[in-house]
C-alpha cells in the first residue's frame, strides 16, 4: 500500500475520497493564506462534521454553531474568521475538498454588514 495514503488517512481520517495535503496546501496558496496546523485542526474539524452528518442538504446554522462550539475555547468563530477570513465555512470547505453548505457565501451570515 502507498505510504503517502496511510499516512493521509491516520492525519485525516475523514477525508473525502481523492483529497490529500496537497490539496490543502495548494488551495490555501490560490486564497493567499500561509497555511499552519490551526488552520489543518479547521480542516480536520470540517472533515469529521461532514462524515457524521452526511445529509443531502447541509445545514449552514447547524455548522456554524458547531464550529462555534468546537473552537470557543480559542475565541470561537472571532477566532475562525481571523484565521481564515473568506469565511470559516466557505473558505473551510473549499480547504477541506468539501462542498460549501447552501448560505456559506452569504457575506452577511455571521457578521455585522
Amino acid at each position: 500500500m502507498n505510504e503517502k495514503v496511510v499516512s493521509e488517512k491516520t492525519a485525516f481520517p475523514f477525508a473525502p475520497f481523492g483529497w490529500d495535503r496537497d490539496e490543502v496546501t495548494r488551495a490555501a496558496a490560490e486564497e493567499g493564506i500561509e497555511l499552519n496546523e490551526d488552520h489543518l485542526q479547521v480542516v480536520k474539524a470540517l472533515q469529521e462534521y461532514f462524515s457524521k452528518h452526511d445529509k443531502p442538504e447541509m445545514n449552514m446554522r447547524e455548522l456554524h454553531d458547531a464550529l462555534d462550539e468546537k473552537f470557543h475555547h480559542k475565541g470561537g468563530m472571532r477566532y475562525l474568521y481571523k484565521l481564515l477570513p473568506g469565511g470559516p465555512v466557505a473558505q473551510g470547505c473549499r480547504l477541506a475538498g468539501l462542498p460549501a453548505p447552501a448560505g456559506a457565501l452569504d457575506r452577511s451570515f455571521g457578521s455585522v454588514q
